[in-house]
């Protein structure tokens, strides 16, 4: 009896609840990951890069036994079952709209051979917290009161020694043919892989986690950079709640961090729609600007060229690194859509292009809460000063110097006198003006029912 394992959001051996479902299935498992075009075509070379990586180190842990191909996967993975005579194919199930959908097709695909889904990249499945009446939650506060109250299993005791792996060079044919691990050479600073994982996460437990209430507004300070270790399951969400001591302050606010990477999973499930489009049709009706002037002020910002010190600096970064600290994303965002009129959409999409963590669910309704037409969206008349913002957040400017070298040697670096050196740019928009603007736009909208703000939206980062 043989089982096939298929990887894809859970690059790890450990707290692997679909190895073990294998392995208790079959005597022998084929670990397997399938490159998908179309995902590859989305993702942007860092994303790519990490992928990559992870999936070396996954190699190596299993001293090469993993089979890596490319096509689609509902051609793939019922190509190499057939091969091998897998009984069952084991998976941790996606519940994203692009993933339920492919699943779908690969279900259908494989015909008499099931495909089994074990557990999730969540701390609770999207579907399983809902209000007394049945319904999905809207607001985050009581989704993460009754979230806990739900509360999680401990971590999957699987390894490298929980299965015996066939080797793919071991298969008689190759109807699934093997290709190389993508690597563009591309220099990342973070590492990626479950070890690596493993190490960070606890690096920051040591000496970033009791001051995390405190410093996860500060740019300019450690945040815990797990966020793409969680999109591409290098760990478990459950493996990191086992050293949050949730009698402590900084534990508590990491943990209510997880919570909202729960809550917008179970929003894009019960929502797909909200992927792309506003959750709050109301929002339909914003005017925003789409023309070639649109798309110049859309260029500048997304190369670090408005004028608005905390603004260029995360965009540079995000250009640089593929990541940026999530209380200047919702900055930058702001700005997108309130100072620049433009379709959160627009921005949204360049985030995924581009971020290393780039997640559907987090990211999407991350824009949506800056828009105001998500669930538990920030009020539509908040419009974020980004001058009066970047003093209070970055208040030593060495986040912006750290990433506008311009700016490096200026003392008023969040430049509130007004007073710019030479070689960084006028602001491209008054930001007076364009909020006043913003607030004609938005007051025909007015809020939203069924809704409220707390007055902050993030994700692990």
């Amino acid at each position: 009896m043989t089982a096939l394992l298929w990887f894809r959001r859970d690059l790890r051996l450990h707290d692997l609840p679909a190895l073990l479902s294998a392995a208790s299935d079959s005597n022998d498992v084929l670990a397997c990951f399938v490159l998908d075009p179309r995902l590859e075509a989305s993702s942007g070379p860092r994303r790519m890069q990490f992928l990559g990586d992870s999936l070396r180190q996954l190699r190596d842990e299993l001293d090469g036994r993993l089979l890596v191909t490319r096509g689609p996967p509902e051609q793939r993975i019922p190509s190499i079952a057939n091969e091998i005579g897998a009984s069952s194919v084991h998976i941790s199930e996606d519940f994203a709209p692009f993933g339920r959908r492919r699943d779908e097709r690969v279900r259908a695909a494989l015909g008499q051979v099931p495909l089994v889904a074990s557990g999730s990249p969540y701390l609770v499945s999207p579907g399983r917290v809902l209000k007394d009446d049945g319904n999905p939650f809207k607001v985050y506060t009581p989704f993460f009161r009754r979230w806990r109250e739900h509360g999680w299993r401990t971590p999957a005791r699987s390894d490298r020694a929980s299965a015996r792996w066939l080797d793919p060079q071991d298969l008689p044919t190759r109807s699934a043919e093997p290709v190389d691990i993508p690597d563009g050479g591309v220099e990342m600073t973070l590492a990626a892989g479950e070890a690596a994982a493993t190490r960070h996460w606890k690096n920051f437990v040591e000496t970033g986690l009791e001051r995390y209430s405190e410093d996860r507004n500060r740019p300019d300070r450690q945040s815990s950079r797990m966020s793409a270790h969680l999109k591409f399951g290098t760990i478990h969400p459950r493996t990191m709640l086992v050293d949050l001591d949730l009698r402590r302050a900084g534990a508590q606010a990491y943990l209510r961090e997880l919570g909202f990477r729960d809550f917008y999973a179970a929003v894009l499930y019960h929502w797909p729609r909200s992927a792309w489009w506003n959750w709050n049709r109301n929002f339909d009706a914003i005017e925003t600007d789409t023309g070639a002037e649109a798309q110049r002020l859309f260029e500048l910002w997304k190369a670090g060229e408005t004028g608005f010190p905390i603004v260029d600096a995360g965009m540079r970064e995000l250009n640089q690194t593929g990541f940026m600290h999530n209380r200047v994303r919702m900055l930058t965002a702001s700005f997108l859509v309130k100072d620049l009129h433009l379709p959160w959409q627009w921005g949204a999409r360049w985030f995924l292009e581009q971020l290393v963590d780039g997640d559907m669910a987090s990211n999407q309704h991350g824009w949506q809460w800056c828009a105001g037409s998500g669930t538990d969206a920030s009020p539509y008349f908040r419009v974020f000063n980004p001058t009066t913002q970047g003093d209070k957040f970055d208040p030593d400017g060495a986040y912006v110097r750290r990433w506008i070298p311009e700016l490096a040697d200026v003392d008023d670096v969040h430049l509130k006198c007004g007073d710019r050196p030479p070689g960084y740019p006028d602001p491209i928009v008054d930001h007076d003006a364009e909020r006043r603007e913003a607030l004609r736009r938005y007051q025909f909208v007015g809020p939203k029912s069924e809704s409220g703000s707390d007055g902050n939206r993030r994700s692990p980062n």
